[in-house]
């Protein structure tokens, strides 16, 4: 059985190719085409975080264990998106080969989480941790350490898109909105429709591929 997961985690090509990019990404996807331990996506932020509302659209034909979303500070995993392929925690079936809609919720003053797959909610589980402080964000990879050590058996090979988070709540019908692509309120925190990230190694920004009998993009 695929499980996709939202965790909170408290442990701690020599040259890649880096591109620094500030664009209007609105019908825009990021294509992660290879395993590698390099290839990833980097956003930076200064805020302090103690409650997050992250959300992204990917595809992807993987069926082994991957990250989507890592932020990390310098002595740990903070809050982390990925599916495992066995039975555990935050649990919603998923196809491959489909375009999903992500939405997790972290609130440290309640350390609770959820995960939302496709507009249908999870049942809140207990995340124990405290506020996010120096942040480091990247797509594609989990941080073994800090900004720069992945391991390739968790890299992310698929398509992501419409990457939002939040530093405060939103209602159930906000994250219908988003599910559905009509009108909601950017992320506060990362906005696809402006994001200012750096690109490492084979990362492509492509235009978004339409299916004219699916609207889920």
């Amino acid at each position: 059985a695929s499980t996709l997961v939202l965790t909170l985690l408290n442990h701690h090509d020599l040259y890649p190719t880096k591109l620094t990019f500030l664009l209007y990404l609105s019908g825009k996807m990021l294509t992660f085409p290879q395993e590698t331990n390099t290839a990833h996506v980097t956003r930076m932020t200064s805020r302090e975080i103690s409650h997050t509302e992250t959300k992204l659209k990917f595809f992807t034909s993987l069926r082994r264990n991957h990250i989507l979303f890592s932020l990390a500070t310098l002595i740990d995993d903070a809050f982390v998106i990925f599916k495992r392929t066995a039975a555990g925690e935050m649990n919603n079936d998923y196809t491959l080969n489909t375009w999903h809609s992500i939405y997790a919720t972290w609130a440290s003053e309640t350390d609770l989480g959820q995960l939302w797959l496709d507009g249908k909610p999870s049942t809140r589980k207990f995340l124990q941790s405290e506020a996010i402080k120096g942040k480091n964000i990247i797509l594609g990879q989990e941080q073994v350490k800090f900004g720069w050590l992945f391991a390739w058996q968790q890299s992310f090979i698929g398509l992501l898109t419409d990457v939002h988070m939040w530093d405060n709540m939103l209602s159930p019908c906000e994250i219908q909105r988003y599910t559905n692509q009509t009108n909601f309120t950017p992320g506060n925190v990362l906005h696809w429709g402006a994001l200012d990230f750096q690109t490492t190694d084979r990362v492509l920004l492509e235009n978004k591929q339409s299916d004219c009998n699916r609207s889920n993009m």
